[in-house]
């Protein structure tokens, strides 16, 4: 089985995205801190607190290990990675009461602005203008992952002023980011399966650390996230 490909990234790339991917987490453990009911679930905050340390340090050492080096379809990031943590938001925290309760006590316009860490985007253009990454699939993925973060300050300035296109607006920008994210994981696998059968240029930088940070996370949090904004719109509207 042959391995994938680690394409050159300029140093300063690689650090330079180990010091914003703390970003996402921060404001996910934040927005856990300002909406959990405390009272309720004392223990809320520690747990997201650790699990996010440990999913780092499993990813970090995974991928030191070589665990996802080797090619195959689909790729062994989403399965030892993107995969679980779906399964994990979907099928376990979905089901409990601490993220109906989440839910409850969460403003629309805090789910949206969560999304500003989408400008991390921008590590998809960077890595396919120095061709560590296909460029039509990088600019498209990185470009929409941006625009959905900078919209997302207009969409979450209207709900907060109450604007009576907010929900309508907010609903559609949802669509768009969801789009988006859908795009960017089968476009992912499609280039993985064609790299396989014809030796075209694929996505293997997204499996070598850190970037591998990208798939392993992004995803599936980011689809949990516009999955629960449709909750909430549904909540607002009935």
């Amino acid at each position: 089985m042959s391995t994938l490909i680690p394409y050159f990234v300029p140093q300063w790339i690689s650090i330079l995205f180990l010091m914003v991917i703390p970003i996402p987490f921060i404001l996910l453990v934040l927005f856990v801190k300002k909406h959990v009911n405390k009272t309720e679930y004392p223990q809320a905050l520690p747990s997201t607190v650790v699990f996010f340390i440990l999913y780092l340090l499993y990813i970090a050492l995974a991928s030191n290990l070589g665990l996802f080096n080797q090619v195959l379809f689909p790729p062994k990031v989403l399965l030892f990675t993107t995969f679980p943590f779906a399964f994990f938001l979907f099928v376990v925290i979905y089901n409990t009461k601490f993220y109906a309760n989440l839910l409850h006590h969460t403003a629309l316009e805090n789910l949206i602005k969560l999304h500003i860490f989408r400008l991390i985007g921008v590590f998809f253009v960077l890595l396919a203008l120095h061709n560590a990454l296909p460029k039509p699939f990088a600019f498209i993925a990185g470009i929409g992952d941006m625009l959905t973060a900078i919209t997302s300050i207009f969409v979450a300035k209207a709900v907060i002023n109450k604007k009576s296109y907010a929900l309508k607006l907010t609903y559609y920008w949802n669509i768009f980011g969801t789009v988006d994210i859908l795009f960017t994981a089968i476009a992912a696998n499609v280039l993985t399966k064609l790299s396989i059968d014809t030796g075209s240029m694929g996505v293997d930088t997204l499996a070598f650390f850190p970037f591998c940070i990208i798939p392993a996370f992004a995803p599936p949090i980011i689809l949990f996230l516009h999955f629960s904004t449709f909750k909430k719109l549904k909540q607002l509207s009935s």
